[in-house]
Formats: C-alpha cells, structure tokens, sequence
C-alpha cells in the first residue's frame, strides 16, 4: 500500500474505533468473568422459567366456572338460590319468606291522624296499640330484626309473664317497648288484660292505637311447595349477547359471537336469565333509553366502552373470554413486572456501578487512560460494553419467552405471532431502561464511590414504587418523573399497536366482571400529547428515556472531568 493509502487507513475515525473496540471488548472480558455477573443473570433466567412454569399450570388446569353475579348463592339459608328468589319476588336476607312461603295481605290501618282509633278482629297485627287481648299466637315469629313480639306465656296458666306498666305514662311505653310487650292491668275492669304492645304479632282482641301512632293489620296466605332449583342453574347464565341489527324484540334474532364487526357500536345484550325484566324500576341504567340492554361504543373500529343495565349479560361462560384475557395479562404483567422493574434495576445496579468506579479503585484506570481519549468516551465505550452483556440479554430472554409463551398460548395456530412484536417490544424497552439506569449508577458511583451503592438502592426502592404506581394509574403526576413510569408507558404503547383490540378487551374485562387482571395491569397511554396516538406515546417515551441517558452521560463525565487520577 502506498502512503497516501496508509494515510486514508489511519484517519481520526479508524484510531476511534480502535479505541472503541477496545474498551468495550475490556468492558465484555471483565463483566463476563465477574461471578456476579452470571448469578444475576442466572437468576433471571429462573425468574423466567418459573413465570412459564406457572402460565403452563394455568393453561393446563381445568377452568372452575364462576358465578359473577352471586346468584347462586344462598344468602339467608332458606334452601333457595338468590336468582330464584328474584324470580318469585322474595328477600334474600330474610329465611322466613322463600318461593311458595306464606305471604302476608295487607287489609286496613289506623293512621296516625284518623278519628277511629280502635279495631276488634283476630288478624296479624303491626305497630303500636293498646292490645286487650282475647287470644294471642306464642308461636308468631320472625328474623330478630323483624320485631316479633315474644309473648312468654305461662304453659300452666296461658298467661303471659311480662313486664307490670300500668303505672307508665305514653311517652315511657313508646321510648322502651319496642318489638315486646307490657302488662298495662285491667284499666276498663271487664275482667281482661290490657298489654301494650309494639312491634308484630298476631292474636284477636281490640286494639286501641294512641293518638300519633299507627297500626296495620292483615293475614297471612297458605304455604305452598315450590322445589328449589339447583345454584348450578345460575353459574354462567347469562352470557354475552351481540346481535348483527337492531330490534325490540331480541328473542326473534340471531346471536353472533361478542362483538360482532358489522355493528361495533349500538344496543346488544340480552337479559337471559330475566332477572333485569323482573327489576322494572331500573331497568336502563345505562340511560340509553333501551331497558335491559348493553350499549356498545366504538371508535375507530375499536370498541372503547361497554355499559350494561343492571342484571345483564352479568355472568357469561369465562371459558370462552378468559383464555385470551388471561394470555394477554400475563404476557403484560411480565413485561413490566418482570422485564422492565425487576431485571431493569437488579442488571445495572451489579453490573453498571462500578463500570468507571472500580477502575478507578483497582488503579487500572491510569493505564486505561494511557493513551489520549476523552473521559466522556471512556464513560460512552464502557456503557456500550455493559449494554452488549445486558441488552442482548434480555432481547434474547424476551424473545426466548416470548416464543415459549406464543406457542402455549390460545388461538387455533400453532403459534401467536401477533405476539412475537409485543415481546420484542418488551425487549427493547428493557434495554433503554438498562441504558438509562446505568448511566444513572454508574455516575452516582461517580459522585460517591463510597456511598452510592446505598443512594442506588434507596434510587431503586423510589423506581420501584413509581413503577407499581404507574400500573395502577399511569395518570398519576408524581409517577411521571421516575424512568419506570416512561418505561411502562412504552410497553402500553406498544400493547396497542400490536393488539389495537386491547381496549375492546378491556371494556369487556370490567364491563362483565371476567377479572382476568387486564384492566389492572394495562391501560391505554396517557402520554400522546393530545392526539390519543399509541406512535406518539411510544416515540415520546422512548425520547425521555434517550435523554435521561445522555444527560446522566453528562453528568458522570462532568464528575469524571474533575478527579483526579491516582
């Protein structure tokens, strides 16, 4: 080669890269032979396994039916479901009134302002009077919320054995007698007991209600056997209900699979069970002027909101919307729990600490910086060899689970590829947070090599939290200045642009009750600077990441600039 030729090989640019190359192969030979190193990659590598171990469980154990509406339960212990009652129109709190149970009619009352003020029959009597009793029924009870009167009557004599208030004025009987009774003495003298009386009973005599008070009274229907139905018969009765057009009477059309792409938006929904039908007094809650329906919203073709009336479409089959409810959860919640929290602060906090920091220790950094180099491409070229061990990791390890996972997953093919793009998405993410926390660590072993690791782990404590305060509101203005929070916000960009029905599915989750966890681990991203655009948010998070990297880049290297090199 002639000199003008060796002149062009060795330019500014190939001495950079030499240089370059140098450091960071350093930087891949010493963090590759530090135990450390494989034990929190290792350790990784098991978290991982055991997420997998636990999906495969999941997807392997039969799913146990739930009742999302309660009622198959028996709440009052009376032998009858809380759906059955409502369709014979009975309490579920009250035991004593069941289907077919004897019911009471109301036949008269004394107000508290009529003029009559007395009433002679043999009837079930309520409210407060004076009771001259001919007969009265011992055995008339009730629930003890109720106010059955307890007459305690003397088996011996039939007389009843309660409390002498012949001597008490109105006022003291109304204050204390209360679902009981008093012996008030034969105030007329025909030779019968007066009891004053206040709560339910059922006797015959005359009763005498006092002025500004109130008695009602009538009788009770015959009992008749109705069998109880099976609590089987209201686990996942009422499903979900989508119908390609519009009517007034759905019974007459055809249902289709929830929601149907021909009318995204609109009225659905059927009431399956009757028990919104029976409920007549609010039987549109969701204000759309169709009772016992489901409104449905769209934008987009995407499905943004569901609100249903009350008792509709409450309990469908979580078989059918659970299997890809719960895939998406998982694959989520070990993006940001596992990925970008966990892995995101333990990687760097070992490996990207001491990256300047221990050479400067171990007295290798004179020697480093031997030849002419600037202090902030050491700091550059060491970050780059920390993030060619680090971020290739986790690309390999998301990709890796990613792949496991969209093979196990539900769906008729033989793997999900619409899931390979999420996974790839979780993948980077992680790596920006690596680029960024390490930066971060490795200049606060800068600024304080003996106390940093403590300000990095009282660092990480604060992301940590941030993070899980993102999660569960990513709204949340304090959350917003942590590199976890931006993180997070990343992956549910990209949840969205790679499954844009996401939202749909999470309308459906809270909507119905499915509580497969989606709702709690993602939401849509809040960072779009108004033009509710997952690329916006994605672009925008991924800038703030880049810049809090290279602004703690600054930071070390102005640290750096400044010590002295022993």
């Amino acid at each position: 080669m002639d000199k003008k030729g060796q002149d062009l090989s060795d330019t500014v640019w190939t001495r950079l890269d030499r240089k370059a190359g140098a450091i960071v192969e350093l930087t891949i030979r010493q963090l590759s032979h530090r135990i450390s190193t494989w034990v929190v990659l290792g350790v990784g590598v098991l978290l991982m396994a055991l997420l997998i171990t636990f999906y495969i469980d999941g997807v392997r154990e039969s799913f146990e039916p739930i009742d999302n509406d309660g009622d198959s339960e028996d709440y009052d212990g009376d032998g009858y479901p809380l759906g059955q009652e409502r369709k014979y129109g009975t309490p579920d709190w009250d035991s004593q009134i069941y289907p077919g149970s004897s019911q009471f009619v109301y036949e008269n009352e004394i107000d508290w302002n009529d003029r009559e003020r007395s009433h002679y029959d043999n009837k079930s009597w309520e409210g407060f009077a004076f009771f001259e009793m001919a007969w009265v029924d011992s055995e008339y009870s009730g629930e003890w919320w109720d106010w059955y009167v307890s007459w305690d009557i003397d088996e011996d004599t039939g007389i009843p054995q309660l409390e002498d208030c012949s001597d008490w004025d109105l006022e003291q009987l109304t204050d204390r007698i209360w679902g009981e009774a008093c012996d008030y003495g034969d105030q007329d003298g025909n030779g019968l007991t007066t009891y004053f009386v206040g709560g339910k009973w059922r006797g015959e005599g005359l009763a005498v209600v006092p002025d500004n008070y109130f008695l009602q009274w009538g009788y009770w229907t015959e009992e008749v056997y109705i069998e109880p139905e099976p609590p089987e018969m209201y686990v996942n009765e009422d499903g979900l209900d989508c119908f390609t057009e519009s009517s007034a009477n759905r019974s007459e059309l055809t249902r289709v699979d929830c929601p149907t792409e021909s009318r995204l938006s609109g009225s659905h929904g059927f009431d399956d069970d009757g028990d919104c039908l029976i409920s007549t007094e609010d039987d549109d809650s969701n204000n759309n002027n169709v009772p016992c329906d489901v409104a449905w919203s769209s934008v987009n073709g995407v499905v943004t909101d569901i609100d249903a009336d009350d008792f509709v479409d409450e309990d469908p089959d979580e078989q059918e919307y659970i299997g890809e409810l719960g895939h998406r959860t998982f694959v989520i919640a070990v993006g940001k729990m596992a990925f970008v929290i966990l892995l995101g602060l333990f990687i760097p906090l070992f490996l990207a600490l001491g990256l300047v920091r221990d050479e400067t220790e171990n007295g290798t950094l004179h020697l480093l910086l031997s030849k002419p180099i600037h202090r902030a491409e050491f700091i550059v070229y060491r970050l780059i060899g920390y993030l060619a061990i680090s971020a290739t990791y986790v690309l390999a390890l998301s990709l890796l689970v990613g792949i496991i996972a969209s093979i196990l997953g539900p769906g008729d093919g033989i793997i999900r590829l619409a899931d390979l793009p999420v996974w790839l998405g979780i993948g980077i993410t992680t790596s920006l947070v690596l680029a960024a926390y390490g930066s971060i660590f490795n200049a606060m072993g800068l600024i304080s090599p003996k106390y940093g690791v403590y300000v990095c782990i009282i660092f990480g404590v604060w992301e940590f939290m941030m993070g899980s305060l993102s999660i569960v509101n990513p709204n949340w203005t304090v959350a917003s200045v942590s590199i976890s929070h931006w993180a997070l916000q990343m992956i549910d960009a990209i949840v969205l642009l790679a499954w844009p029905d996401t939202i749909q599915w999470a309308a459906m989750d809270q909507a119905f009750g499915l509580d497969s966890g989606l709702s709690n681990f993602w939401q849509p991203p809040v960072h779009t600077l108004g033009t509710q655009s997952a690329s916006v948010a994605l672009i925008s998070s991924s800038f703030v990441l880049v810049f809090v990297t290279l602004a703690w880049i600054f930071i070390g290297k102005s640290v750096f600039s400044r010590r002295e090199i022993m």
